[in-house]
């Protein structure tokens, strides 16, 4: 594949989980985020990023070519169009790498919904703390927290935007 190739980012696969069921190991976790119920979740999944994945996407590609899975897909994969780029800069490839993580996580939260249970994104820890206390290595990047269990409550849904102040513009 040409260098540059637009899809050369593609099924990448960079999320990383942790699963902790034990209570010490959800308290600990407990430590790390103001949300208190976290504690109560049946399971915490500590949702992460490898941030190694960019650097071995030709790789990747290589393989996905070899097993035929672009077979009969019209793409252009001219290494001089304007949409490739041989390099990704640090913030770009972690927030590249972050919404394949939150893609992985919102498959988990269907499946939690499919299966009769509740889940709660939080976004809002002390990442050094989690990393400290899970002895993560710098190339793993914490995203999310997400617990996991039976709901106790049934919240009011929260109001949502209209769509005419979502949808910029219709061309």
């Amino acid at each position: 594949m040409p260098q540059g190739s637009p899809l050369r980012d593609q099924n990448l696969q960079p999320a990383r989980f942790i699963v902790a069921q034990s209570q010490d190991a959800k308290e600990a976790l407990g430590q790390c985020t103001p949300y208190n119920f976290i504690v109560k979740a049946s399971v915490v999944f500590v949702c992460c990023a490898d941030l190694t994945a960019i650097s071995k996407r030709e790789k990747r590609m290589g393989e996905l070519l070899e097993a035929g899975v672009f077979d009969g897909v019209d793409v252009n994969f001219d290494a001089a169009s304007p949409y490739a780029s041989a390099v990704m800069e640090s913030e770009a490839a972690k927030a590249y790498l972050s919404t394949n993580v939150a893609i992985a996580v919102e498959h988990i939260v269907l499946k939690a919904v499919d299966l009769g249970l509740g889940s709660c994104w939080l976004g809002r820890f002390d990442r050094d703390k989690l990393k400290e206390y899970l002895k993560l290595d710098e190339s793993i990047y914490p995203i999310v927290l997400l617990p996991v269990g039976h709901p106790d409550q049934t919240p009011k849904a929260r109001p949502r935007f209209d769509l005419d102040k979502l949808v910029l513009k219709t061309i």
